[in-house]
C-alpha cells in the first residue's frame, strides 16, 4: 500500500514546550491510523499539521507522495476533516449546511444535489434534511459533520474525537458508518480518548505522551508487547478492604484507590488465592488497550 501520510522528525514549539517534538509514522492507503494520549500529548496538534492548519516548526511532511510545506492546492482538496467541534452554522438546514460547504470544491449544482443526497442515506439522516442544524440530536451532528467532510470525495479523512461525548447507540452508527468508509478504501486517521473504539476500528496505532509517541503498533501487538494477557481486578465491598499479602501471587500488580489490579498469565491462580474473601469483589478479564495505555502514559489525572 502507497503512503498517504508520510512524517519525518515533526516538531511544534510553542512557549516553553514543544507540542510535538520529532515524530515519525506513516499512514497506508486505505487503513484506519490512530492516535492515542492523554490530553496535552500532541494528538490535535498533529492533526493540525497535517491538514495545513499548524506550521511545522521542524521535520517533513509529505501527503500523497507531496510535500505539504510549501503546501500544494491539491492535497487539501483530497482531505476531508472532522474537527472536534461540531462547526455547523446552527441557522441553516442539514441540506444546506452541505450545499455550502460542497460550493467551496466548485462541484456542479446537478452533480452536488446528487452527492448531497448520497450523504443523506449514508449519514441516515434523509428524514432530517429540512431540519434546522440547532435541532439535532449530538449524534445526528456528528453524522452531519461526517457527511460533510466527503463532500469532495476526500481519499484521506481526518477525525479528531470524533464520537466524544455521544450516546453508545450513536458511537456504534458512527463506528459502522467509518468502517463502510474504509472498506470504500478512504483511508482514515483519527485520535480518540476511547479504547474500544481504537480497537474497533483501527488497524494500527500510536500512543503520544508529551510530544513523543511511546509506541506503535496494532491493537493486538501493543497489547501483546506491553501487558500481561489476563487482568484480575480485585476491589473491597462497600469501602476498602485490606488486602495483606499477595507478593506470592504470579505477576504484576498496581494499587489504585481501592482496586489491586493484577496483571498476569495465570488469572485462575489469583482468582483461587482471592476465593474465600467475601469482603472482596473479583473480576477477571483479558488485557486490552486501555491497560496498554494506562501502563504507557500512567494513571495521573490530565487537565
Amino acid at each position: 500500500m502507497a503512503d498517504v501520510v508520510f512524517a519525518t522528525g515533526l516538531i511544534r514549539e510553542y512557549p516553553g514546550h514543544k507540542a510535538v517534538n520529532s515524530i515519525d509514522f506513516v499512514v497506508k492507503s486505505g487503513e484506519c491510523f490512530g492516535i492515542l494520549g492523554p490530553n496535552g500529548a500532541g494528538k490535535s496538534t498533529t492533526l493540525k499539521m497535517v491538514i495545513g492548519l499548524t506550521a511545522l516548526d521542524g521535520g517533513g511532511l509529505e501527503l500523497f507522495g507531496q510535500p505539504m510545506y510549501p503546501e500544494h492546492p491539491t492535497i487539501s482538496q483530497r482531505i476531508g476533516v472532522v474537527p472536534q467541534e461540531d462547526n455547523l452554522d446552527p441557522d441553516l438546514s442539514v441540506v444546506e449546511n452541505l450545499l455550502v460547504y460542497g460550493r467551496y470544491f466548485a462541484i456542479p449544482n446537478h452533480e452536488l444535489k446528487l452527492k448531497i443526497a448520497e450523504l443523506l442515506v449514508f449519514a441516515q439522516l434523509e428524514e432530517r434534511q429540512d431540519a434546522m442544524a440547532r435541532e439535532l440530536s449530538g449524534g445526528m451532528l456528528r453524522r452531519l459533520v461526517i457527511a460533510r467532510s466527503l463532500i469532495g470525495n476526500p481519499d484521506l479523512v481526518v477525525l479528531d474525537e470524533p464520537t466524544t461525548g455521544l450516546d453508545p447507540q450513536a458511537r456504534h452508527m458512527i463506528w459502522q458508518r467509518l468502517r463502510t468508509l474504509r472498506e470504500k478504501g478512504v483511508t482514515l486517521l483519527l485520535t480518540t480518548h476511547y479504547m474500544e473504539e481504537a480497537a474497533q476500528l483501527c488497524d494500527r496505532l500510536m500512543v503520544m505522551n508529551h510530544g513523543k509517541i511511546l509506541d506503535q503498533g496494532s491493537p493486538a501487538e501493543l497489547i501483546s508487547r506491553h501487558v500481561e494477557p489476563e487482568v484480575v481486578e480485585v476491589r473491597g465491598n462497600g469501602g476498602s478492604s485490606e488486602i495483606e499479602e499477595y507478593s506470592n501471587l504470579p505477576g504484576r500488580v498496581e494499587h489504585v484507590g481501592d482496586t489491586m489490579f493484577f496483571y498476569s498469565d495465570d488469572a485462575h491462580t489469583i482468582l483461587d488465592y482471592f476465593r474465600d474473601r467475601h469482603d472482596l469483589t473479583c473480576l477477571m478479564r483479558p488485557a486490552n488497550l486501555e491497560d496498554v495505555f494506562l501502563k504507557l502514559t500512567g494513571r495521573e489525572l490530565r487537565d
